[in-house]
């Protein structure tokens, strides 16, 4: 997890997609998370939960299946160096497995046209590459 990235702020909701006659039901979870840099900026992200006995102990892989929506919910507001680099900054990293995978968004700095590009991806390479979406918001409202 980089400087800053945090995890998931709030659950905003979930829905049961898959009964479980043991433990919890697979789900789908939507979380917010806000940018720690970026005072009004907001990333939703909906994702797959694995429930059954291996999901409510923490032990169950979570597919690597997900859908970002970032928003300005107020005035923009930058409060930290925003890295312009190519590279990106790891805003949110949050472990969707025991210990090999994890989901982490990365920001962009799009100078050009004034957005920020919110880049979410799995840290298990799945088929040769990461599953990934991205989201922009603008600066200059």
């Amino acid at each position: 997890m980089g400087a800053g990235a945090a995890a998931a702020q709030e659950r905003i909701g979930a829905t049961s997609t898959t009964f479980r006659w043991v433990g919890p039901n697979d789900k789908v979870v939507v979380d917010r998370y806000d940018d720690p840099k970026v005072e009004n900026a907001a990333c939703y992200i909906s994702r797959a939960e694995t429930g059954g006995i291996s999901g409510a102990v923490g032990l169950a892989e979570d597919p690597s299946r997900f859908s970002i929506a970032c928003r300005a919910v107020g005035p923009l507001k930058i409060t930290g160096k925003i890295d312009e680099s190519e590279d990106g900054e790891v805003v949110f990293s949050e472990r969707t497995s025991a210990v090999f995978k994890s989901l982490q968004v990365t920001r962009f700095h799009d100078k050009t046209k004034n957005v920020l590009v919110y880049l979410v991806t799995s840290t298990k390479i799945v088929e040769g590459s990461p599953f990934n979406s991205i989201s922009v918001v603008p600066l200059n409202q």
